[in-house]
């Protein structure tokens, strides 16, 4: 018995062992050019993840960049989500990183965020598959934006928006943003309305995922990771419906010679009819194509309406330009 109590306790502090010298081994790799940036590896393991992914105003770079930046310049390297990382303050040096990609540097994220956002998502995908999808997407927001009905859309939305806060004695302006945006997305994407089912049974999926996406990539029920995998998981099912309702639709029309010509040119103008018809993306990429449009669109788009707003209210006369 004492023998057994021996090699397990051997073997927990040798595997202790293992994760911090793993964790701190990188600290002493010089590379082939020279010496890394400075910067901090904090804890075995986790790293500097927590510290990372402290909220903070969207005005500001947070206390993590703060600190780092005062410290260890404005390159350093930290860890971050399980792996070693190299993080970039530099304007310059980011345009660099980024008019280099697919020659001197291959834009990826960190292994975890893969099983959030799918493996067939243009987010993650590198080289030629990047390149073929991120083609696909501009040719798709290109024709979508050409649409007569964009602005419309947009504009009557928008009137809904405004319509809703009538005798109300607040409005969260940032709540009010993401619902617009959610709702402009949704209805040049998937053509929905606000008012179908549908779309808030996507929009309560999406926000599920939007809470785990930037989170400790732990996979343990009921953490926001393991809750946002579940959510998109969700969402692609709804999506798959919606695409496979439309398939039917087309099939009918397509069984109906009577069809209105007027209605059929609409049809063909649609964002998800359109997407259907693209023969380089498969059914798994059409779908991820969907919930890349709400990502890529869905919180930037919010956020910055939100900084507008509040910079417009503290400079009058830009407001009064307006």
């Amino acid at each position: 018995d004492s023998c057994w109590v021996v090699v397990l306790v051997g073997g927990v502090v040798g595997f202790i062992l293992v994760v911090v010298l793993n964790h701190f081994w990188p600290l002493l790799f010089k590379g082939k050019g020279g010496t890394v940036p400075k910067g901090s590896f904090g804890w075995p393991l986790l790293g500097e993840t927590f510290s990372f992914l402290k909220p903070h105003s969207s005005n500001s770079v947070g206390a993590f960049l703060h600190d780092h930046c005062s410290r260890y310049g404005k390159v350093f390297k930290s860890h971050l989500f399980f792996s070693p990382t190299v993080v970039s303050c530099d304007p310059e040096l980011n345009y660099f990183i980024l008019q280099s990609e697919g020659k001197l540097f291959e834009c990826s994220y960190p292994k975890p965020i893969h099983g959030i956002l799918g493996k067939v998502s243009m987010l993650v995908a590198v080289g030629d598959t990047h390149k073929r999808l991120r083609n696909a997407a501009l040719s798709l927001v290109t024709i979508t934006k050409s649409k007569p009905e964009f602005l419309h859309d947009i504009e009557n939305i928008a009137i809904q928006i405004l319509d809703s806060w009538k005798n109300k004695p607040q409005v969260i302006f940032c709540e009010e943003a993401r619902k617009f945006t959610f709702n402009v997305i949704v209805k040049q994407v998937l053509g929905l309305t606000p008012q179908e089912p549908e779309t808030s049974e996507i929009l309560e999926d999406f926000l599920t995922f939007m809470r785990g996406l930037i989170s400790l990539p732990l996979y343990i029920p009921g953490t926001p990771y393991a809750r946002a995998v579940q959510a998109r998981i969700r969402i692609s099912s709804t999506v798959k419906a919606i695409v496979e309702k439309r398939r039917a639709g087309r099939r009918n029309n397509n069984n109906n010679d009577d069809d209105d010509d007027n209605n059929n040119s609409k049809k063909n103008s649609d964002f998800l009819e359109i997407l259907l018809s693209v023969d380089t993306l498969s059914e798994d990429e059409k779908v991820s194509f969907v919930l890349d449009s709400l990502l890529g669109g869905y919180e930037t788009t919010s956020l910055l309406m939100c900084m507008v707003a509040h910079f417009l209210s503290h400079s009058p006369a830009a407001l009064q330009q307006l």
